[in-house]
């Protein structure tokens, strides 16, 4: 019965994907290495034993880096330009906002102002605070270029998106910086005018959702997802080749228990989540959300050893990740909360049972994650194929006959979303989808 156990630890299935993928360079959205990435994908998934492997493809903002620039005093600042930022110069006074909290922005005046906030929240901070807040927060307070700080020492600017799904580009020049290089700023420039110049190709592109599936062809379903795009200035293996290695690692095990699985296991790798979420959006506007059993989402996983949870408030999710921490004798940390980053939102948001399945970390944030420094070297094979073994079992349960996981209501999400605090924050950055509140 447990045989399944000692093929899947001595596998290299998803490790070797996981190579092919750092090795295709970069997977920026709309990119040819992102198509390549996901034919990689979708070949893997079809060697592993799914069927119907296949590409659907997806309209999106396309976005090219050229040079940025930040010129304060007599000197020229390094810096990379956020993707989506629009192709602009501004002029201002550098206001250094430290965390760039909402309270931060409340107080300060930033009218025509570039503004430096940190990639971190402090200790005392209620919740995390993302990065595109932060950008909206600074443009609603009439801000004129935005730079972001890099908290993580070693001279690593970080990357991420901003712009919204109805406005794809920004509205505001956006660079990042790494954390000395904004300690610099800070220290010698604060108050003082400095120049911010992003230059960028703003075109239209393509991107790909990739899909396949396994065991009985039920109608109800249960989706094993990840997104297979990264930023284009480094490999991308934490964020998120990992995940997607993770996938095909599930499929290759998932085949061999496929007589265990009593629905439709749906795998999806998903395009274009790193600006915007758009592949998963597209997917979850287009698709049958209510034959959707649950979806698990990879996004995170296999930097730390530790598998983390979250729920979004759904119990039996829970209850099922708790039983197989118990049955393997392996933590499995969970978390109960709302969690609005990452393709399974597209799903949650409206009431699908969703779990967003990372790993556990001590320190706010990325990490090596949306710098260049994301390289594969820092992630264990052992993890990969430890936490493979868990999510195994995982699905096999969630797709039990038995196994019922009732759908939340949107209006239930959405108040969870106030009494979290996340409203706010959602809804200045053109996330919130409800009507109603």
């Amino acid at each position: 019965m447990s045989d399944w156990i000692g093929d899947v630890f001595t596998s290299d299935v998803g490790w070797s994907h996981l190579e092919e993928l750092v090795d295709v360079g970069n997977r920026m959205a709309g990119s040819d290495g992102e198509r390549e990435a996901a034919e990689l994908t979708r070949d893997a998934l079809a060697d592993a034993g799914a069927r119907n492997a296949r590409l659907e493809s997806v309209e999106i903002q396309g976005w090219t880096r050229g040079d940025s620039s930040i010129a304060a005093g007599e000197t020229t600042q390094d810096c990379i330009a956020l993707p989506r930022s629009p192709s602009e110069r501004a002029t201002g006074p550098l206001v250094d906002l430290g965390y760039g909290l909402p309270a931060d922005f409340e107080e300060a005046d930033l009218e025509g102002a570039i503004v430096l906030v940190r990639s971190d929240i402090p200790d005392y901070a209620d919740r995390y605070v993302h990065r595109r807040e932060k950008y909206y927060h600074a443009v609603d307070a009439g801000a004129a270029g935005f730079v972001y700080r890099n908290h993580v020492e070693g001279c690593l600017p970080p990357t991420g998106s901003v712009g919204t799904d109805e406005d794809p580009i920004g509205e505001i020049p956006a660079v990042g910086v790494s954390s000395e290089v904004g300690a610099r700023l800070s220290r010698r420039f604060a108050g003082e005018k400095i120049e911010l110049t992003v230059e960028a190709d703003v075109h239209s592109a393509r991107s790909q959702n990739v899909h396949a599936e396994l065991g009985p062809d039920t109608e109800e379903r249960v989706l094993v997802t990840s997104h297979v795009d990264a930023h284009d200035i480094a490999e991308g293996a934490m964020d998120n080749g990992a995940g997607t290695a993770l996938v095909v690692e599930l499929a290759n095990a998932l085949a061999t228990r496929a007589d265990d699985l009593e629905t439709r296991v749906e795998f999806v790798a998903f395009g274009a989540e790193e600006v915007g979420l758009v592949g998963s959006s597209r997917y979850a506007e287009s698709t049958d959300r209510e034959t959707i059993k649950a979806i698990v989402n990879n996004d995170g996983v296999v930097r730390g050893r530790t598998l983390s949870v979250t729920t979004h408030g759904f119990d039996v999710l829970e209850a099922v990740a708790d039983e197989i921490a118990d049955r393997h004798g392996h933590p499995i940390e969970t978390d109960p909360t709302l969690g609005p980053h990452s393709d399974h939102w597209s799903f949650v948001q409206w009431g699908v049972p969703g779990a967003y399945v990372n790993s556990t970390a001590d320190d706010v944030g990325r990490g090596w994650g949306h710098t260049s420094a994301d390289t594969i070297e820092k992630l264990e094979k052992r993890t990969l194929r430890e936490q493979a073994i868990l999510l195994t079992d995982l699905v096999v349960e969630l797709a039990r006959e038995e196994t019922s996981v009732e759908h939340r209501d949107p209006e239930a999400i959405a108040a969870d979303l106030e009494a979290q605090d996340l409203a706010d924050g959602m809804r200045i950055t053109g996330d919130w989808p409800y009507s109603s509140h």
